[in-house]
């Protein structure tokens, strides 16, 4: 399906994620050993956060492979953030164009996903009008995971951003059910303001797609000082990931099913997922 990266820390430069590390994101463009599909090509996305504003983040999204694409390696070789979404798609159905592309962006909340909503198509128009209607006009593609990002938006993401994703996948269920899906969803979400980090592990049928978290730094530099003494990485920057960018023990935790995790200056926390049936 996708692969993806989220960074929160210090400012870094993006390159020292996305393309040095032996199974970094754009390797795993090329061959995901953990995903649904070995190969991610349908185009990729960066969300970035600014240092010290307050102004939307940037998005950028092209439909080139992101192995192949020499723009992307130009930016990550000089745009720095200390807090970026990175996403390599493979399409599950929709069309491979920009607005496809994650991350999703409103105001200043990041949205992406890796999974999918089974028969989307089927289940699409009752999922649409559910979205608020001031929300409506700012869906740009024909996704599922648009159509979750505004359902979530719609529910209160703004607000209590947990409640809000229980709430809309509750009612995709509720929705799935009634059109005769047993398992509508599949999904691992990450979603910020800029400020917070939220990333979410959860399917209908109970298996869902890989998710990881990664160890603080001081213990890595401990761990593994062959690697991390050298590194750009800030004392406060943790990682949510697809798959592990680096096979080294101890240096990743796999995020239980059902589960999400919230990531805030450096520490996190993690509770358990259960979606909020419509009442």
């Amino acid at each position: 399906m996708c692969r993806w990266l989220a960074y929160s820390g210090s400012p870094i430069i993006l390159d020292e994620l996305l393309f040095k590390p032996e199974h970094s994101l754009i390797e795993q463009s090329r061959f995901a050993r953990l995903g649904a599909e070995t190969t991610n090509g349908d185009g990729y996305g960066l969300g970035l956060y600014e240092d010290g504003t307050d102004i939307p983040p940037t998005v950028v999204r092209s439909t080139t492979p992101a192995w192949s694409d020499l723009n992307l390696r130009e930016l990550a070789g000089h745009f720095r953030s200390r807090l970026f979404f990175a996403h390599v798609r493979a399409s599950t159905g929709s069309a491979v164009q920009q607005t496809n592309c994650h991350p999703f962006r409103y105001g200043r909340w990041l949205w992406m996903h890796n999974g999918s909503i089974a028969d989307f198509s089927r289940l699409k128009r009752d999922l649409v009008f559910a979205v608020d209607p001031e929300l409506y006009p700012a869906i740009l593609g024909s996704t599922d995971s648009e159509v979750m990002f505004f359902l979530a938006l719609t529910f209160g993401l703004r607000d209590d951003p947990p409640a809000a994703v229980k709430r809309m996948v509750g009612f995709v269920e509720r929705i799935g059910r009634l059109h005769g899906v047993e398992h509508p969803v599949q999904m691992t979400i990450a979603t910020s303001d800029g400020e917070r980090l939220w990333s979410f592990r959860y399917s209908s049928v109970g298996r869902s797609r890989s998710l990881f978290y990664s160890t603080e730094v001081r213990s890595l530099r401990q761990l593994h000082p062959e690697v991390f003494a050298q590194e750009q990485l800030s004392d406060d920057a943790r990682l949510v990931v697809s798959e592990p960018l680096r096979d080294l023990p101890g240096a990743w935790n796999e995020v239980p099913e059902s589960t999400y995790i919230v990531i805030e200056h450096g520490t996190h926390e993690t509770h358990p997922f259960r979606p909020t049936p419509p009442s």
